[in-house]
């Protein structure tokens, strides 16, 4: 199963009119990063860049003064995440962004079937919140000292450990070693060999001989149709 994390910061909050000025993607197969990433500046065409924006993610005009325009990277992009899910926090944001620009270029929209956001995902697991990216951070141990100021690539690579957290870590798909699971995704469990060995002295009763006249005690007061004389009928001799 093929993932990939990304992130967007942009000129400013409306996606009509502003743009996307960086770029950030982490792949993850099987719900592990394989190294691989995207990672562009974008240069917004003489969009000027919000203050409020900027005082986010620290982007100057200055700094994408002959950096590439989203035309120039949407054939690397698109191939990038072609036939993988895009994972997002707060995705309606950016996926709303990567539309507008897309459409700009006469390619199809993102399918809306392809995409998983964190943030949905972290209210329903934790209602009551706080459920920013810093904030989840926290809730699960993650090193984020590094993020003084938003950053697309950044970001995603923080996101993706929130994520797997937020799914059930790294082992909730059953798969403790990649290299014994198949290239398709996840093994079925009907297929997987568990020998469980037999013990060559069985372990002493924990139970003492007050324990179970007790027990039979108490389950000759429950009746002839309790539901413990069925899973159990032994326990009517004994009571």
């Amino acid at each position: 199963m093929r993932e990939i994390i990304f992130d967007t910061e942009t000129t400013g909050l409306d996606f009509r009119d502003d743009r996307v000025i960086e770029l950030g993607c982490i792949e993850l197969v099987n719900r592990f990063p394989t190294g691989r990433t995207f990672h562009h500046y974008i240069n917004p065409q003489g969009r000027p860049i919000h203050a409020e924006a900027q005082a986010v993610h620290g982007i100057s005009a200055a700094d994408l003064m002959g950096k590439p325009t989203f035309s120039d990277i949407a054939e690397e992009f698109l191939a990038f995440i072609d036939g993988a899910k895009l994972v997002a926090h707060n995705a309606t944001f950016d996926i709303a962004f990567l539309n507008v620009e897309f459409g700009r270029l006469g390619h199809p929209v993102v399918d809306p079937g392809l995409v998983v956001d964190t943030l949905a995902l972290a209210r329903r697991k934790h209602p009551m919140g706080p459920n920013s990216l810093d904030a989840l951070c926290r809730r699960y141990g993650i090193d984020n000292a590094r993020r003084t100021k938003h950053g697309a690539l950044l970001d995603s690579e923080l996101l993706a450990e929130v994520y797997i957290e937020l799914i059930g870590g790294k082992q909730a798909a059953l798969i403790l070693d990649s290299a014994t699971a198949p290239a398709g995704g996840r093994r079925n469990v009907d297929d997987i060999d568990i020998s469980i060995g037999v013990r060559p002295i069985a372990l002493p009763s924990r139970l003492t001989d007050a324990d179970r006249t007790a027990h039979a005690s108490m389950v000759g007061t429950l009746g002839e149709k309790a539901l413990w004389l069925r899973v159990a009928p032994e326990a009517s001799s004994a009571a």
